[in-house]
């Protein structure tokens, strides 16, 4: 690991995203963390007790969103899905931004500042955030249908910032007295920010700032990217205690992956949920490699602690995304089901990235399947129990119940005649009654599980033993 002059050994980012050197970047600056355990807000309250159920204007959107969109999603989750569970708004990337394009970032494009440096919205495309008002009518508008509000954020200090080296609020100190302009955001076109060097006097009272404003506009969930790959280590660290210190219970989620299980005590000691995989999209390659990613990562995810398998690119997406056009997506039907299928058993936070008023029935159905949805929010022990050929199956405990949840997916691209035992499924039982949760219907008593899946098709059952 290389630290530059102006950093001290424990708080150097890691320069590399291979495992072993991004692990001693991370056990680096654990020391300085909360300890290895559940994250709770300031006043002791657990946050993000079961995996985040929500819509991100990512998928949709890309950088373009604007504020009439997502209050039509808000409007929509409201009326169709907050019974379910959905409960999270969040606005994706550059939200900043007046001047943003579908299809990528527009380099050294014009942001928005206070006086203090830091991003607010742009007024043309979020017109409550004029006057100063920041998010706060919007956030007020998404608390108003009983739903939570978020947005996306760029690690650092705004590029803007630096070059009119405007003032850290609170502070003697100004964006020129913390900037790190060597690790910077390599994405192409994305020159929003620099870095932020740790190891300077001012550096976490800005970070300190940021999160007193987001506080301030009611923000209940904060997306960080550009802070795993590769890890910065102590930037993670220096704006999960700022949201601790402001009091208000906000959801962490960090950004992009992949990450590795090395990670996981740091992770879960300064976020609750992170990125495992690089941006899922809406194609079957993808899909196939997170049961891989997904195995790596099993037995990680409990109570304020989610690892997270991406987006969920269904319905309507590539609307002005920043990758592909407008389009419904282009998984199969049975594909789309073992997405929900692999994210539940797995409990992966769900984030919906489909435009929410576009959806048809079937993907209205999709997501508000009570059974399925229990599944993600409430089992435990997930693990994958068999691997054979081109099956896989996952079984998972039901709380409070002898039953199991039992998952069983084709990978491959012909059918397959899926003959599993209970006991290739972990299950010590000779007959069980079987419920297929999809379908909402009783299988009645079985020896073994018998089904016929379609290529790239799953099953999710809930197993009784008699």
């Amino acid at each position: 690991m290389h630290v530059r002059d102006h950093e001290s050994p424990h708080t150097a980012i890691m320069k590399s995203s291979t495992p072993c050197i991004a692990t001693i970047a991370f056990a680096c600056v654990a020391i300085y963390s909360a300890g290895a355990g559940v994250v709770a807000n300031s006043a002791g309250n657990l946050l993000a007790p079961t995996p985040p159920m929500g819509w991100n204007s990512w998928d949709s959107y890309g950088p373009t969103v604007r504020e009439a969109e997502v209050k039509a999603n808000a409007d929509y989750m409201a009326e169709h899905l907050l019974k379910f569970g959905w409960q999270y708004i969040v606005v994706d990337i550059e939200w900043y931004a007046p001047d943003t394009q579908a299809h990528g970032y527009v380099p050294g494009g014009a942001v928005t500042l206070d006086e203090y440096g830091r991003f607010v919205p742009a007024p043309n495309r979020f017109p409550s955030a004029a006057n100063g008002q920041g998010f706060a009518p919007l956030a007020a508008y998404v608390h108003s249908k009983g739903l939570k509000f978020g947005f996306h954020i760029m690690r650092g200090i705004p590029r803007e910032a630096v070059e009119k080296n405007l003032p850290i609020k609170g502070t003697p100190y100004h964006a020129a007295d913390i900037v790190d302009k060597m690790n910077v955001c390599k994405w192409q076109g994305m020159e929003d920010t620099y870095g932020v060097d740790m190891s300077k006097p001012g550096a976490q009272a800005y970070y300190d700032s940021i999160a007193e404003l987001y506080a301030s506009w009611g923000a209940d969930y904060i997306k960080a990217d550009d802070m795993n790959t590769p890890a910065r280590a102590a930037e993670i660290v220096a704006l999960h205690e700022a949201l601790k210190k402001t009091g208000r219970p906000i959801v962490l989620s960090l950004s992009p992956g992949p990450n590795f299980p090395e990670y996981a005590d740091f992770l879960a000691s300064n976020a609750q949920l992170w990125r495992i995989s690089n941006d899922f999209w809406d194609n079957w390659p993808a899909l196939k490699r997170q049961f891989d990613i997904a195995h790596a990562w099993e037995g990680y995810s409990r109570p304020g602690h989610w690892p997270d398998a991406d987006m969920l690119p269904i319905g309507r997406i590539g609307i002005r995304a920043e990758r592909g056009d407008d389009r419904m997506s282009l998984l199969t039907h049975d594909e789309q089901q073992t997405v929900m299928t692999l994210w539940s058993i797995f409990r992966s936070p769900l984030m919906f990235g489909g435009d929410l008023p576009s959806n048809d029935a079937f993907t209205l159905a999709l997501i508000t399947n009570p059974e399925v949805l229990a599944v993600d929010q409430q089992s435990f022990g997930g693990h994958q129990s068999y691997r054979q050929g081109d099956t896989i199956a996952w079984t998972a405990d039901v709380p409070g119940d002898s039953a199991k949840y039992v998952a069983v997916f084709n990978i491959g691209d012909s059918a397959e005649s899926v003959e599993l035992s209970w006991s290739e499924a972990g299950i010590p039982a000779k007959q069980a009654t079987i419920r297929d949760l999809w379908a909402r219907k009783d299988q009645g008593s079985q020896d073994h599980i018998r089904v016929t899946l379609p290529p790239h098709a799953s099953a999710l059952y809930k197993v009784q033993p008699e």
